[in-house]
């Protein structure tokens, strides 16, 4: 058995968005020379998730995937995207204190909460049969990396990793 791990680097705006990293997993698969076996597509960002959807087709202005777009749109409602601080429990003011004093950041950075409680109900993997040297990701299956955290453009990581033979 053989474990191979890639990272994936992608700079994300400041606003919600998702990211097509298919080619890059069907790329790394390709080049482990493995055939069977599992890949997983994992970010440790904890606003961020990554997840398997149907490709759409039709995109927004941004370039958004339509179907994507309308899972930010439903997500907003269950979770209101935030706007001032207050509006959920966290950042407190020791979260706030500590971030700007330790990691030098901004306090509106802290209002990222929505993007925090998204990630933690879609999750921040997917892991995905390898057969015959190819992901199963089913007809119209693409995988997607989301950054949901809205307050400024970043680097973000994706780590893929191969387990198989």
């Amino acid at each position: 058995m053989s474990v191979q791990t890639h990272s994936i680097t992608v700079s994300t705006p400041a606003r919600q968005e998702f990211f097509d990293i298919t080619d890059e997993v069907i790329r790394f698969v390709a080049e482990s020379g493995l055939t069977e076996g599992i890949v997983q597509a994992f970010t440790p960002h904890t606003s961020c998730c990554v997840l398997i959807q149907e490709e759409s087709e039709d995109i927004t202005y941004y370039g958004t995937q339509l179907l994507l777009q309308d899972t930010l749109n439903i997500f907003a409602k269950i979770v209101p995207p935030a706007r001032h601080e207050g509006q959920y429990l966290h950042p407190g003011p020791i979260h706030i204190k500590n971030a700007a004093e330790l990691r030098g950041e901004h306090p509106s950075w802290g209002l990222n909460t929505d993007g925090h409680i998204i990630s933690s109900i879609v999750g921040r993997s997917e892991s995905i049969p390898l057969v015959d040297g190819a992901p199963v990701l089913g007809e119209f299956g693409r995988v997607y990396f989301g950054d949901l955290d809205s307050v400024r453009a970043r680097e973000r990581t994706v780590l893929i990793t191969v387990v198989g033979r």
